[in-house]
């Protein structure tokens, strides 16, 4: 039987066997172009496709394996090439490079039977080769124009070597810093969350998928993985549909709605049902409810997996539910190709279920323009990997980024910016010099090499002009404190000093959950130490997760919050320390005062007894305030900003609601011009059920020059000040509303409206 083939054989690389699209067909469809979005070509094309497969080979479409170089879990397996021409794989993980995977995808659509075009998918989490900083990091930014163009510089890069698929964004809503994986996200707001996950989704897909400058985004981990009890990878989320609804599911509805053709499911179990065999999330929801029409992929052995939470006996039960449940690409486990096919044989396995899942891989495939010209993302000479790689403009667009992500928690008595005068600067810390930590967690393809530490950033921008005394101090997660003398006589003799603290990256992402918030080792020992010396201190941290950093509070003038923050994190670091970019980033987390108060976030319910330090019986603690150490959106600048009292538009709105708008003045009051970050965030205040105490509903990034004013106004509408009922149904009560704004989550200024039930 002829291989399906290029419906263009005309087009160059002569990829597949001379097999028209119109002969393929057994009904008489016109052709069409795979990149067109008419789904009635695509489903004549699949239905035709499917029409000549095999079980083994239906099966072998929803079977990826580990590819070269990839190792990402308990088990790593490569798929064989003798696997490829059997039919026996649909996708490789971890498979990447523009010459490998053009081989690779020579052997499927010549030496297969049907000729299918192979998926390479990879994890382009924060960056490609040039890393940009991790998620949260990029959160920070408040700025879905520069992250959805982070997102298309990945997409750029990564498709030059040869990969059609990420493995991001990861838009799980994380309460618990101790979870490795916050490092990943946007961090602890669903509003925050869901907007930087729509832009992380374009950026990667672009305007047209078909397009070879582009790769499927996959929206994970579906659903509620931040939810993991004590903040173990992997545990148990066990929530109410109402916590799933308003604060987990958000940010996967806005990657739906901004065109996301892939999900992951998560590790964990849901009220007690593996996510991996949910099908009321997947199949009702997700597919039913949501109308998505994507590919849903396992993670990492997930299906397996199943065994272990104790609702699956053997491999073939484990594919059954995962399958049943709308898992289309069984990741590593290799059971669907394994233990399915007898069973479907059988009849234990209905064959309209693999059918469906066969045809949202194929779609995929389509809608990729695989069909159209297989080898449109690699090439057998590395030509284009080679020019879109690292290129001066990409890394520039990393500077960007991370100039923006970088939060400026203290600045007492105005220590920042420094003075290019200085005639010596002590340069201390375990990471003032450490290559890893620029690029961070889940920088798969980044090399050490091509990261700029914040060394290498302070030699290029001070030349010989200032004297730079570099002292270790002590390593990042060690008792030693033999290292303190000489940081201590480093400080003494220089007019400032500059310490680099924080966590390994090893110590954030997948697997890596801590127990203390605290900096590790002797680091915060080292940095009080020197802070006693009387000279001016900065303090710049370089982690995955909020730290709690409280001793430093009062003893430290100035903290700079870095994250791990790029390939260019030295240099931004540098624009920042010395005044040549102003500081914007808020925070897009809650930092604890300590682990004991974790989870904690600003969006929490009131309570019946709400905290009062005066009274004894409210919700508070005993040994620290109640309040965190820093609130989330919480950030300062070079300049100060004065906000005047909210003003909405409507003092009363009817139902069904009108739009309602809210203004806000903001002032520059400094010397220095600057960008703003206005927030608003909004309030029911009388509810049939109980609602935060506020939540972020917009912001809007804002450059003032000094003296300059500027009036910001938001729109209100339905979704902003809805709510899930008695009854779980989605509506706007009548009552008061309360609005806030202001410059992070602890702002005051607030103004009030109604909403009027309907007259009769």
């Amino acid at each position: 039987m002829p291989r399906i083939a290029n419906p263009h054989p005309a087009r160059r690389r002569g990829v597949i066997a001379p097999l028209m699209l119109a002969a393929l067909l057994s009904a008489n469809v016109a052709a069409a172009s795979p990149s067109t979005p008419d789904r009635s070509a695509e489903k004549a094309f699949v239905d035709a496709l499917m029409a000549r497969m095999t079980v083994e080979e239906k099966l072998g479409q929803l079977n990826q394996p580990s590819g070269v170089g990839n190792n990402t879990g308990p088990a790593a397996m490569a798929g064989s090439e003798d696997q490829i021409r059997k039919g026996a794989i649909g996708s490789y993980l971890g498979t990447q490079g523009a010459v490998l995977t053009c081989r690779l995808q020579r052997i499927a659509v010549k030496e297969s039977r049907l000729g299918i075009p192979l998926l390479f998918g990879y994890d382009v989490i924060h960056g490609h080769r040039t890393v940009f900083p991790v998620p949260l990091g990029e959160s920070s930014s408040f700025d879905p124009v520069e992250v959805r163009n982070a997102a298309r510089v990945a997409a750029v890069e990564a498709s030059a070597h040869g990969i059609h698929w990420t493995y991001a964004p990861m838009v799980d809503i994380a309460r618990d810093p101790r979870w490795g994986r916050v490092v990943e996200g946007a961090g602890e707001d669903p509003y925050l969350g869901s907007v930087l996950a729509a832009a992380r989704v374009r950026g990667f897909q672009g305007d047209d998928l078909a397009a070879p400058d582009t790769v499927m985004a996959t929206a994970k981990h579906f659903v509620a993985y931040g939810a993991a009890e004590a903040g173990r990878d992997y545990n148990v989320a066990d929530i109410s549909e109402r916590t799933l609804r308003e604060l987990y599911l958000p940010p996967f509805k806005a990657a739906v709605d901004a065109g996301a053709q892939s999900m992951m499911a998560s590790f964990n179990d849901v009220a007690g049902v593996p996510m991996h065999a949910h099908r009321a999330l997947i199949e009702d929801l997700l597919r039913k409810e949501w109308g998505w029409d994507g590919l849903m992929v396992s993670d990492y052995t997930g299906v397996m997996e199943l065994m272990p939470h104790g609702v699956a006996a053997t491999p073939e039960d484990a594919g059954r539910l995962a399958l049943r449940a709308g898992v289309d690409v069984d990741m590593v486990s290799q059971i669907y190709v394994n233990d399915l096919p007898a069973a479907v044989k059988a009849g234990r396995v209905p064959m309209e279920q693999v059918d469906a899942s066969v045809r949202r891989v194929l779609n995929a495939k389509y809608r990729l323009g695989l069909f159209d010209d297989p080898f449109r993302y690699c090439s057998d000479d590395g030509a284009r990997e080679r020019a879109l790689t690292l290129t001066p403009a990409h890394r520039e667009a990393a500077r960007r980024m991370a100039q923006k992500s970088l939060v400026l928690l203290e600045n007492e008595g105005n220590v920042l910016p420094l003075s290019r005068s200085l005639r010596t600067l002590a340069v201390i810390g375990p990471l003032a010099d450490h290559q890893r930590a620029m690029l961070g967690n889940w920088a798969v393809a980044g090399r050490e090499e091509d990261a700029v530490t914040p060394l290498d950033g302070l030699k290029a921008a001070l030349g010989d002009g200032t004297r730079l005394i570099v002292a270790k101090g002590a390593d990042i997660d060690s008792t030693d404190t033999s290292g303190f003398d000489a940081a201590l006589r480093a400080a003494k003799q220089a007019d400032a000093v500059v310490m680099f603290l924080g966590e390994h990256p090893d110590m954030s992402a997948e697997a890596n959950n801590r127990t203390s918030l605290d900096l590790p080792g002797v680091q915060q020992e080292l940095a009080l130490a020197v802070a006693a010396t009387g000279k001016p201190v900065v303090v710049v941290l370089l982690n995955g997760r909020p730290l709690s950093i409280g001793a430093l509070q009062g003893r430290v003038p100035a903290i700079l919050e870095a994250w791990f923050p790029g390939v260019e994190g030295g240099h931004a670091i540098t624009d920042v320390l010395f005044g040549d970019v102003n500081p914007s980033a808020k925070l897009p987390v809650t930092f604890p005062r300590n682990v004991g108060q974790v989870p904690i976030y600003y969006a929490h319910k009131n309570t019946g007894r709400p905290p009062r330090e005066s009274e004894k019986y409210t919700s508070k603690y005993l040994d620290v305030p109640w309040t965190p150490l820093y609130p989330f959106g919480h950030g300062l600048s070079y300049t100060t900003f004065r906000y005047d009292a909210p003003v909405v538009q409507h003092a009363k709105l009817d139902l069904p609601l009108q739009p309602q708008q809210v203004s806000v003045r903001v002032t520059n009051t400094g010397a220095r011009a600057g960008v703003e970050v206005v927030q608003l965030y909004v309030r029911d205040d009388v509810a049939s059920v109980t609602r935060p105490v506020k939540q972020l509903r917009g912001f809007q990034r804002v450059a003032l020059a000094p003296g300059e004013s500027r009036t910001v106004t938001f729109t209100l509408g339905f979704e902003d000040l809805a709510l899930y009922d008695l009854d779980m149904k989605r509506v706007v009560e009548p009552g008061t509303f309360t609005v806030f704004a202001g410059g992070s989550s602890d702002t005051v200024l607030q103004a009030q409206f109604e909403v009027e039930a309907p007259r009769r």
